[in-house]
Formats: structure tokens, C-alpha cells, sequence
């Protein structure tokens, strides 16, 4: 008797992905229908194959009482949607850099891993600076330390330019607390106290609370020994306005250079130069190895 053999054979795999595409947002044979985004814009699918592509919509669909009954998708955009719909359809994804970003953060909530890679390397791809404090909002919010380390490294890069952008404006407070902690910033610190002096005006007007509290946890990154005395004094008058800065801080610098001389050199990270920190004649007391 002779032995039983099997061999997988594939087919034409172009004609099989464009009848696939070609079932997209297609109202025939489709057995689901979302109302997607504030316009509640229709879009049709396949029970099954969402299902099977993804876990999230498996669970979504299978708790459906009735698969007549539109399912309400208010929270994401029907651009984004449609992208995400196709990416299931056919395992390839149209981005653009409008849309990357909200496909990126649907594909985490989604659980849809390789889609998570593919758009956070379209959008490495096209990062600009108007474009990298959302990016890296995203990455912080949602735990993705690659993506967040990247991001990080691009504002370290063109930190000025940065932090005149809206998009540093609407940073979450522990986003910029992730920045201040950089020593690789390239930006003095004087226009970094200033940027972030903006940043929670802006957020003291959104969130209704005073510039002190919404600072608050924000200020201790900032490096105040770094600024001369004559800087500080500045920035006594400027904190009457708003005490963005807590008085003990402020004491903390002026301590900082009152001691210098018994202590043999500061080298602490509240004295540490970063990369674009201007020189000044009391560093190489503060840190006398870096020079």
C-alpha cells in the first residue's frame, strides 16, 4: 500500500488579497455594521473575520445581542477605523502622517501587535519636530519604552526648536518630567525654565489650577545651580509673578553656590550640565571634572 504524502501549495496570493480588499467597507454579504467616529459614519464588515484577526473585536462581537444592531465606535476617527479594517482585511496598512499616530494608539488598545510595529516604524520614518511631543506623549501613555527612547532622542536633538512647538505645550506632566530627566537636552537651561514657565501657564489655563500646583512635580528637573547669580535673581522676580518655583528650591540653588568652596565641587544631578547647558563662570566650581 502506498504511503500518504501532503504538500502545501499556494496559490496566486496577489488575486486572493485583492478579493479580500475588495469585501473593505462592502455592504454585500457583510454581517456587522459600525457607526464609527462624532459623525457616526457607516462602516461594514465580516463577523468572522474580524473575529479571527482579532481579539478585541472578537470579544466586542461576541457580546453583540444582535448583529443587526449597529455597533457605536464614538471614540475613534472613520479614517483611522477604515485603516485599522484594512490592515485586518488584507495585512497591509495605507498610513499616512495625519492618521499614523491615532492607528498606532488603536492598534494597543486593539492588542494588534504587528500593526503596533508597523506604524511606530512609518512614524520613525516621517518624525518631524511639529509632529514628536505627540509622538512621545503616545509612547509615555501607553508604556512603549523603544518608541518613548526614540522619540527622547529626537527631542534631545533639536531640543530648542521643540519646545516652541503646541505640541510641548500639551504634554502630560509626567511626559515632560521624562524630558527634564534627560542630560542630553540641547538647550540651555535658562530657556528651559522659560519653556516650561509656557508649559504650565497653558496647562494652569486648561486645567483651571494655579501655575504652582500644575509645576509642582515638574520643578524639581529643572537645574537652578545651573543659572549665575545674576540669573537667579532674575528669576526671584519673575517667580513673584506665578511662584511657579517653590521658594526652598530657589534657596537651594543659592545654597548650592554659597558652599561650593567647602564642599570641593557639586556633583549632583541638580548641578549636572547638559548638552547644551552655556558655560558659566561658576561650573567648573560646581563640577570640577567637567570642564
Amino acid at each position: 500500500m502506498a504511503s500518504s504524502c501532503s504538500t502545501l501549495l499556494l496559490g496566486n496570493s496577489a488575486a486572493f488579497a485583492s478579493a479580500l480588499r475588495s469585501l473593505i467597507n462592502n455592504p454585500e454579504f457583510s454581517d456587522v455594521k459600525f457607526l464609527v467616529g462624532k459623525e457616526q459614519q457607516e462602516v461594514f464588515a465580516h463577523r468572522c473575520l474580524l473575529s479571527s484577526r482579532c481579539p478585541a473585536f472578537h470579544a466586542m462581537l461576541s457580546q453583540a445581542q444582535e448583529i443587526q444592531t449597529p455597533l457605536i465606535l464614538n471614540h475613534v476617527q472613520p479614517e483611522v477605523f477604515l485603516a485599522i479594517i484594512e490592515y485586518l482585511y488584507t495585512n497591509s496598512i495605507t498610513l499616512t502622517n495625519l492618521i499614523a499616530l491615532e492607528v498606532f494608539t488603536s492598534s494597543v488598545e486593539y492588542g494588534l501587535d504587528d500593526l503596533r510595529k508597523l506604524c511606530i516604524e512609518f512614524i520613525k520614518g516621517t518624525l518631524n519636530v511639529e509632529q514628536v511631543c505627540e509622538a512621545f506623549q503616545a509612547a509615555v501613555a501607553y508604556e512603549q519604552e523603544d518608541f518613548q527612547k526614540y522619540c527622547l532622542g529626537f527631542i534631545e536633538n533639536c531640543t530648542q526648536e521643540v519646545v516652541q512647538t503646541r505640541g510641548f505645550l500639551e504634554l502630560s506632566e509626567l511626559a515632560v518630567q521624562t524630558i527634564l530627566q534627560s542630560n542630553c537636552l540641547t538647550i540651555d537651561e535658562a530657556k528651559l525654565i522659560r519653556a516650561v514657565r509656557e508649559w504650565a501657564h497653558v496647562g494652569s489655563a486648561v486645567l483651571g489650577k494655579p501655575v504652582r500646583e500644575v509645576a509642582g512635580a515638574v520643578v524639581p528637573g529643572l537645574r537652578l545651580a545651573l543659572l549665575s547669580p545674576s540669573e537667579l535673581t532674575t528669576l526671584e522676580e519673575e517667580n513673584r509673578k506665578d511662584q511657579m518655583i517653590p521658594v526652598e528650591s530657589l534657596a537651594e540653588a543659592w545654597k548650592t553656590h554659597a558652599l561650593w568652596k567647602g564642599r570641593g565641587g557639586m556633583r549632583s544631578s541638580f548641578c549636572r550640565r547638559r548638552c547644551g547647558t552655556l558655560p558659566r563662570e561658576h561650573h567648573r566650581r560646581l563640577d570640577p571634572q567637567h570642564k
